[in-house]
């Protein structure tokens, strides 16, 4: 499994980070080398969010592959600002101490308004919500200014913090829906759900657009003679099916009102638009007292179902006016002893600015397992490479080490919750990616904090801090 599926690649970066005694960046330059196999180019974005992510008038970077004889990386959770936003948002920290100013006042005073790259303004931007959030819940008011000068019980105590962002576009995608007469509505796509609760999303979101109960609501998935769906992944697979079903949900009404009018003599004379769907009726709009329930509807025309497949494409003309992602930041409390080097956690808060939420329990638990992936980014994971023959020695679970419960502290999930309709009718945007970019920088910078020692290079491990 080691050699044959990929890897998030390894990453060589160069950063620096200019500001006036105000905080107001005046320059960042970041470089960027990843590897990849002599048989295959793979690269990511690794130095993208250096670009966008805070307003600076002079910006360079590059990124470049190196091939090695080793194999192809490939696509892990969030490619690219993952990496590349450790590098970014250390930066950041350590500026923020050369300047004497809060990290995040530093990042509110270059809060971006537009997209420095493409000079568009954001589909929606709460980033400023986020910090506002995190900093109430962590506690932000106990980070000691000085760097190890806390403790508690005997441990030196620290706090850190960090953005996420990824971006936040909407794909093609293709829906059924299935109205029938004994009252429920099936839902149906090929998209898979690999654990981030798509279908209980599509439920939601079915149940919704047609205002029925969710047990009346069903959504069938994985099956390639379904309707084309999206890959399961890039934060974008919501957004995509749902506004597919949005449409379907659209098409189901209008078809209920046409089969009303031509097989309801009460509905004979009006025209559709002269009609309204509410709550699973048709009525006429000026005059509520003539209405008939859907399931009546397809009772007279003798139907036991009726049947819409309807496709959604890319995001809009008009949406392609706005520079479109999703955000997050990362907040980390943590203890270090003072002599072994030891690191445990003790609270970690993430705050994800991602649009409507449309399924609060699947959605707290895509960024629960973001930041268990950010720690052991931060904290665990590591490959040891026999430099001789490109093998990896730690090929297994007992010496690549994952973060297990003892390692995981309690996380505690905020969502700003402010709809995206410019992205899609849902209102969603993408959460998957933002629910571990930042994760591991807010932990290298509690560690900072904690001890007077900037880690480089992940992971943080006691040998490193002694």
């Amino acid at each position: 499994m080691f050699t044959t599926v990929g890897y998030r690649p390894h990453a060589w970066q160069k950063i620096g980070i200019a500001a006036d005694k105000n905080g107001k960046l005046t320059g960042i330059t970041h470089h960027a080398v990843s590897n990849t196999s002599r048989y295959e180019d793979f690269g990511e974005g690794i130095v993208n969010a250096s670009q966008f992510l805070y307003a600076c008038p002079n910006v360079n970077t590059s990124y470049r592959l190196l091939p090695l004889d080793v194999n192809t990386p490939t696509w892990m959770r969030g490619p690219g600002p993952a990496t590349g936003c450790f590098a970014l948002e250390s930066a950041l920290d350590e500026l923020a101490y050369k300047l004497n100013i809060d990290p995040i006042e530093l990042r509110v005073i270059n809060h971006a308004t537009v997209n420095p790259v493409n000079k568009l303004p954001w589909s929606t931007k709460f980033l400023k919500e986020c910090y506002a959030l995190g900093k109430e819940k962590i506690g932000w008011q106990n980070r000691p200014t000085v760097p190890g000068s806390v403790t508690e019980n005997g441990m030196l105590v620290g706090y850190g913090m960090a953005g996420g962002v990824f971006g936040a576009g909407r794909g093609q995608a293709s829906a059924k829906g299935i109205l029938k007469a004994d009252g429920t509505l099936t839902l149906q796509s090929a998209v898979s759900d690999m654990g981030p609760g798509t279908s209980t999303a599509m439920v939601t979101m079915g149940a919704e657009f047609m205002q029925l109960p969710t047990n009346k609501v069903s959504f069938e998935l994985g099956d390639t003679d379904l309707p084309s769906g999206p890959t399961q992944g890039g934060s974008g697979t919501t957004s995509a099916i749902g506004t597919a079903i949005n449409v379907v949900c659209t098409a189901l009404k209008q078809t209920l009102k046409e089969m009303a009018i031509a097989n309801v003599p009460a509905f004979a004379n009006f025209k559709s638009e002269a009609l309204k769907y509410e709550q699973g009726i048709i009525s006429v709009a000026d005059n509520a007292s003539i209405n008939i329930s859907y399931t009546d509807i397809l009772k007279a025309a003798n139907k036991p179902e009726i049947e819409v497949v309807k496709e959604s494409g890319r995001a809009t003309a008009e949406a392609q006016k706005y520079a479109m992602n999703s955000f997050s930041v990362h907040f980390v409390k943590l203890h270090v002893h003072p002599v072994t080097g030891v690191i445990k956690l003790q609270q970690i808060v993430s705050v994800a600015d991602a649009g409507k939420i449309i399924a609060e329990n699947t959605a707290r638990s895509q960024m629960v397992g973001g930041a268990v992936g950010g720690l052991g980014m931060a904290l665990t994971e590591e490959v040891v490479l026999d430099n001789r023959y490109g093998r990896y020695t730690n090929s297994n679970f007992g010496d690549y080490h994952v973060p297990v419960n003892a390692d995981t502290p309690p996380i505690d999930v905020l969502f700003v919750n402010k709809p995206d309709n410019i992205i899609s009718p849902t209102g969603a945007k993408g959460i998957g990616e933002i629910a571990l970019v930042g994760v591991a920088p807010a932990i290298a910078n509690a560690v900072y904090n904690a001890t007077g020692k900037r880690i480089r290079q992940l992971p943080i491990t006691p040998d490193k801090l002694i």
